[in-house]
């Protein structure tokens, strides 16, 4: 598989399609964090009968998540964290690799960090 390099034009120009997928990747989540604990709270007590639904439901969103991230990342950029909707791109500056880093909800693409940093090694483009 080739590395793929993004200027932030290329890494901007994605966002229309991995927005909603970011979008879905992060109702899943917390979804899936939310039948887990009501999962847990309900194995407290083993008397309780919940038919296999919930853990049914709830592996159907860990594959769902799965699908996404792939999904994702056949784009060309790395999920970096499914909790805050987390994805760098990776670019080359100033002769050097980088990652452009987008968090879901910024309205572009518009800061890199090294790539050993990460999130709060961030700055502006």
């Amino acid at each position: 598989m080739t590395t793929r390099y993004f200027t932030v034009e290329e890494a901007n120009a994605l966002l229309p399609r991995l927005e909603p997928l970011m979008k879905r990747l992060l109702e899943r989540r917390a979804r899936a964090a939310r039948m887990s604990r009501e999962l847990e709270h309900l194995l407290q007590d083993v008397r309780i009968d919940f038919g296999g639904r919930l853990p049914s439901a709830l592996a159907l969103d860990f594959m769902e998540i799965e699908r996404l991230i792939r999904q994702i990342q056949s784009l060309g950029c790395l999920v970096k964290d499914i909790n805050v909707g987390l994805v760098d791109f990776l670019a080359e500056r100033n002769g050097r690799d980088v990652y452009l880093c987008w968090r879901y909800g910024e309205p572009e693409v518009g800061y890199f960090h090294e790539l050993h940093t990460g999130y709060n090694g961030r700055q502006r483009v």
